[in-house]
């Protein structure tokens, strides 16, 4: 991330259930009450992922609270949004996904010059074996670095 991103969401949850191949990024087509609802840090990623239909890439299940200031004009809080890539970028996710097991999640949200973006992983899910090798690795690691700290600090 560099100095000129601002994250607005990030979706913890994907990296716990998934294990990420790869990662993309896409531009979303948004209504001006979305925007306003994203300056304002109103969305929620969870069980959002995206999905190609008639060659084209849309983010499914994204909240994006209705704007507090909003009047007749206001958007649906989950509706579809299309995601802007480029063809091949498109052609290459869609030939990734006939695999067995693979999808497309949203991992997180954020402007990147003032424009509002999405950062997609192809993901296959993890079992609950997995899922349980994970935790007890992060706890590993976290005593790891407190024994490290600890033994700096002497």
């Amino acid at each position: 991330m560099t100095d000129k991103t601002k994250t607005i969401t990030v979706n913890r949850k994907a990296r716990h259930d998934y294990h990420i191949i790869e990662t993309y990024e896409a531009g979303i087509v948004l209504r001006g009450t979305e925007v306003k609802s994203l300056r304002d840090g109103k969305a929620n990623l969870r069980d959002s992922f995206a999905q190609v239909i008639d060659g084209e890439l849309y983010l499914v299940d994204a909240h994006i609270s209705a704007y507090s200031h909003g009047n007749y004009a206001n958007h649906e809080p989950t509706r579809r949004r299309k995601l802007l890539m480029h063809r091949r970028e498109i052609d290459k996710i869609t030939g990734r996904l006939i695999e067995r097991g693979l999808t497309l999640v949203a991992l997180r949200m954020y402007f990147k010059r003032g424009k509002a973006k999405v950062e997609l992983g192809l993901a296959r899910g993890k079992k609950t074996h997995d899922k349980r090798e994970s935790i007890k690795k992060r706890i590993v690691d976290r005593e790891t670095e407190r024994a490290v700290a600890r033994l700096a600090k002497s």
